[in-house]
């Protein structure tokens, strides 16, 4: 009977190989004998990804680069006993609570997502908000009643609204562009500015001066508009983005009421 024992050898010795190149796989290098795996290239890759750079060549050879360089550095920090200091052991135990801490948000997140219907809800209460007329005004500021009243004077006169406020206006935003406040909702403004702006027609200007905290305003409606409200698809990612920080907020907030401590939080 024919022994079947080379062929039995053959076999583990190939079993052997196809092992070890398997392992070599699964590994970018062997520094000072010990295997560093590409496992390591992935994660450094996955966080840069996540952090918006674009996956290049040149990206997955600089993580592996920087993965062989840790390993390098990282067994002579150890072989100098490094890891034994109680200051590597403090700074251990903050990274290890950062890391479960971050897969805990991330964890949440996954679970609990904010769909497209939260976010039209949300959508649709800032639209209310936002609905109304916008007004363009143009405005001198002075600090003298005398002075906003020569200034109507002038202009009644045939003098440049635009021209007075580069000269006259102390308001440095507005005062460079000829007093052009742009357009916006009269909320964006002290009441007394804004009840006098929406008296007025387009083209009109305020007869005598607007008195207000800041001076002495000399008022030109420019032009009237609805509100503009981007369309829903072009901010939904955005408030989706809003609507998740508020909800880990929340789930924090519930985290920490429910937990049973003896230390008083000031915030």
């Amino acid at each position: 009977m024919k022994s079947h024992l080379p062929a039995l050898r053959h076999a583990v010795a190939v079993a052997a190989l196809l092992a070890a190149g398997t392992a070599a796989a699964q590994n970018i290098a062997i520094v000072n004998g010990k295997a560093v795996p590409k496992a390591r290239v992935d994660t450094l890759v996955q966080q840069a990804e996540k952090a918006g750079q674009t996956v290049t060549p040149e990206l997955q050879h600089q993580a592996r680069d920087q993965v062989v360089l840790r390993e390098i550095f990282t067994q002579e920090a150890e072989r100098r006993g490094l890891q034994t200091s109680a200051e590597y052991r403090a700074q251990m135990e903050l990274a290890r609570q950062s890391l479960l801490i971050r897969a805990l948000f991330e964890d949440y997140r996954e679970k609990n997502p904010v769909s497209d219907e939260d976010a039209r809800a949300e959508y649709d209460k800032f639209k209310a908000q936002a609905a109304g007329t916008e007004y363009r005004a143009r405005h001198i500021l002075v600090e003298k009643e005398d002075e906003a009243k020569a200034l109507i004077a002038q202009i009644k006169a045939g003098a440049n609204f635009e021209d007075l406020a580069r000269k006259a206006s102390k308001d440095p935003g507005s005062g460079a562009n000829g007093g052009d406040l742009d357009f916006a909702k009269p909320d964006a403004y002290v009441k007394e500015f804004s009840d006098a702006m929406v008296q007025l027609k387009k083209g009109e200007m305020t007869e005598t001066p607007v008195r207000s905290q800041f001076g002495y305003h000399v008022i030109r409606l420019d032009d009237t508009r609805q509100a503009e409200f981007p369309d829903f698809d072009a901010v939904k990612g955005q408030i989706k983005q809003r609507l998740e920080q508020v909800k880990i907020q929340e789930f924090q907030e519930s985290l920490r009421a429910k937990a049973k401590t003896d230390y008083k939080f000031e915030h």
